[in-house]
């Protein structure tokens, strides 16, 4: 992996907490949500932001 500038860092960093916010956001709104489809999409939705999470973490190891 090439080493990441303080700009780069940050910016990753920035990507890291808003997918995090949106894993956290979709979860509650599955968790709220009483129609069985609407819930499944939002499961769906916040797997999707954890893939995304992920990937990025990925760049600072």
């Amino acid at each position: 992996m090439a080493n990441l500038t303080e700009k780069e860092l940050s910016a990753l960093n920035d990507l890291l907490s808003s997918e995090e916010l949106e894993i956290k956001k979709f979860h509650m709104l599955s968790d709220a949500a009483t129609d069985p489809a609407l819930k499944q999409k939002f499961c769906s939705i916040a797997d999707m932001h954890q893939r995304h999470f992920n990937t990025l973490y990925q760049h600072l190891g």
